[in-house]
């Protein structure tokens, strides 16, 4: 009987199976277990043979261009290491639980990224986060990075005791960026994996550690799908050293660059349809011109960098740019307006490109001439060879709007620097079409959430279709704990104001509570502006909440206990766990997607639950009928799980396999992958 594992993927051994089937020469054995302690033998990789083939030369040194720090080796180790967890539903806390696609997920996001690996690897179009900028004053998490408990504790100074894995990063600490960088790291390399392979990320930060990620991203990501990094102008610091700031940055990469320029900002973007369409059907190049400003104009796009393709010819649309280099370096030479055949106005900083290659932009019609040969030539730059460039590098928000507007929503001050929701819907708006996710690992205030659901509103009120659904999670922090470590006076207050507004609603003190009760309030609200336009707007989140395994320690190492101890237990699954807590393990385990429709009923007397109208049904029973069993098999599910309990004794369970092959002879060679006994 084929069992589920309930455990994540080790993606060291993933990887070792990828570099072994491209060179299998690299592949050898070695005594594991941190030195070999376990004296047991496994498959490891020769490094240094594995440098020498991917090398033209003799490799005699190991010195390399990278970016490294104290801890970066750990913290892969940290991203690659397998766990035992799960994720637990909670409709009572949730809303709409029935019906939404929206998820809201407690718990250390490195563990939570791990869990989602099966269900939604590569399935993910857009990832924003918000991390902890590493000021000195703000909380991150602590990981393991092999260390025990005992000298976590010590080295960081860790304070929380039911070890929520955060702590305070003083800038007296020895390891202050180190730990910083392992931490962002290790989540990265997991988040990487959720990604579509024109999937992108963005990422804010501000200028501590700003140089930092962008080099963590370059090793993620690479180099090469390095998008942009904008620049994001807020409300002035009031506590300046030398130059008073008000900007802070957001890194954008891509999964795939050439997959993305293609399929992101390609024919499949709604703006970039729209604006084929329009040119394809207009009478001529001037009425294709002025339909696409009135277009620009009517979808609030006129003080973006799309507005500037606003000219059109017989190749299409395009803007215009500087011919000139930018480097004061070009040549100087004199060229000629092949209409008129007159000498052109020399740049004074030189030509942008050698001789040939202006003949070549000449000859394909990619230089715009002037009426006027005193005046500078420019460079046209059509928009289907330059599709990237859609969404501005630089950005000016009120942020004290975006704190004004939760002050009235929850009638206080109860988050600190919230971020704009006008700025992540941007980002989600210019990266995402019907259906896709978006994801935000380090929710805090829960404004992706929030933009999300404004966007999906606003796209329905242009007549447009939009189901974007988002995926956050958060760690349950503590609001006593932030309140007892917070410095500076806004700190304190945002964090007694939030204590208070839990207790006076009944909400447990803890961020998530206040962040779950921001979904609620700005999914009514949006829905009050817009009545006629958003009855069916998902404003709905499932709540799951990331706990241990379902199954007790005997599941997982059955062979270390002896037949006494065996006899003793009654199940190998946990007794405080519900027919819902199991159903969404084996979802896990098998990869589906935790926000599908799923239906219970009685069929004689058990409970039998089928999950998106047939991806997996189970019945976790005891003595489960065999007309039960054929019942379920009748209906062809493309997976099916019971309890060890279910049957009676073991040739019972060996008959379910017998069942299921005489209602479904077609697939009888792969039933035992998809019948499970847990």
């Amino acid at each position: 009987m084929n069992k589920p594992q309930f455990e994540t993927p080790d993606f060291t051994q993933q990887n070792i199976d990828k570099i072994a089937a491209l060179f299998p020469g690299c592949v050898t054995e070695m005594r594991g277990g941190g030195g070999g302690v376990d004296g047991k033998v496994k498959r490891g990789i020769n490094f240094e043979m594995l440098k020498q083939m991917l090398s033209p030369d003799v490799v005699d040194g190991d010195e390399c261009y990278e970016f490294t720090w104290v801890g970066k080796k750990a913290s892969i180790v940290e991203a690659n290491k397998p766990i035992r967890k799960t994720l637990r539903p909670c409709p009572e806390e949730s809303k709409n639980w029935d019906t939404t696609e929206n998820l809201y997920i407690e718990g250390d996001n490195l563990e939570v990224l791990k869990l989602l690996q099966e269900s939604y690897l590569g399935k993910v179009k857009m990832i924003y986060i918000d991390p902890p900028y590493n000021t000195g004053n703000d909380f991150i998490y602590a990981d393991d990075f092999m260390r025990s408990q005992e000298e976590e504790n010590e080295q960081m100074g860790m304070y929380d005791e039911d070890d929520n894995r955060l702590f305070k990063n003083a800038n007296t600490n020895g390891r202050f960026h180190s730990d910083w960088c392992s931490m962002i790291y290790s989540r990265l390399l997991v988040a990487r994996n959720l990604l579509s392979d024109e999937g992108i990320i963005f990422i804010s930060i501000d200028d501590n550690e700003q140089e930092n990620l962008k080099k963590i991203c370059d090793d993620v990501f690479g180099a090469g799908n390095f998008v942009a990094q904008i620049v994001v102008e807020g409300t002035p610091k009031n506590d300046p050293k030398i130059i008073s700031t008000a900007h802070e940055y957001c890194l954008v990469y891509v999964k795939n660059f050439a997959i993305a320029k293609d399929c992101q900002w390609g024919i499949d973007n709604p703006i970039y349809k729209d604006l084929l369409s329009i040119v394809s059907n207009a009478s001529s190049y001037q009425d294709a011109e002025r339909r696409v400003k009135e277009y620009y104009k009517a979808n609030g796009l006129t003080d973006d960098n799309i507005s500037n393709y606003c000219r059109v010819d017989e190749r299409g649309l395009f803007r215009i740019g500087p011919i000139d280099d930018p480097q004061s370096g070009g040549p100087k030479d004199t060229r000629y307006n092949p209409f008129t055949g007159q000498a052109l106005k020399t740049p004074n900083r030189g030509w942008g490109c050698p001789i040939s290659t202006w003949h070549e932009w000449v000859k394909n019609g990619e230089v715009l001439f002037p009426e006027d040969n005193t005046k500078l030539c420019s460079r046209k730059v059509y928009i289907k060879e330059d599709k990237l460039d859609l969404l501005r590098a630089y950005f000016k928000i009120q942020t004290r709007k975006d704190t004004d507007m939760l002050k009235t929503m929850f009638g206080k001050k109860v988050f600190s620097f919230p971020k704009p929701v006008e700025l992540i819907k941007a980002f989600i708006d210019s990266s995402t079409r019907e259906n896709e996710i978006v994801m935000d690992f380090f929710s805090g205030s829960a404004t992706t959430a929030h933009a999300v659901m404004q966007l999906n509103a606003d796209r329905i009120g242009k007549g447009k279709s939009s189901k974007v659904k988002f995926i956050l999670v958060q760690l349950q922090e503590n609001l006593y704990e932030n309140l007892a470590h917070a410095t500076g006076n806004r700190e304190k207050m945002t964090c007694q104001n939030a204590i208070d507004f839990c207790l006076e609603n009944g909400l447990e003190p803890v961020l998530t509570s206040i962040g779950k009760e921001r979904i609620r309030r700005a999914g009514e609200k949006i829905r009050e502006e817009s009545p006629l336009t958003t009855q069916n707007l998902d404003i709905g989140f499932r709540v799951l909440k990331l706990d241990e395994s379902n199954m007790k320690d005997v599941y997982y190492a059955a062979d270390e206990y002896d037949q006494g101890s065996l006899a003793d237990m009654v199940s190998n699954i946990k007794e405080d766990r519900t027919d819902l807590d199991l159903l969404f393990g084996c979802l896990l385990d098998w990869g589906v997607p935790l926000s599908m429709p799923y239906t219970s009923e009685q069929i004689e007397g058990c409970t039998v639950h089928t999950y998106n109208d047939g991806d997996l049904i189970a019945c976790f029973d005891a003595n489960i009928p065999e007309s039960v069993v054929k019942e379920i098999a009748s209906r062809k599910p493309l997976r099916a799980v019971f309890r060890d309990s279910s049957f009676a004794n073991s040739p019972a369970k060996i008959n379910v396999f017998e069942i299921f092959k005489l209602y479904m002879p077609e697939d009888a060679d792969d039933i035992s992958k998809r019948v499970r006994v847990i």
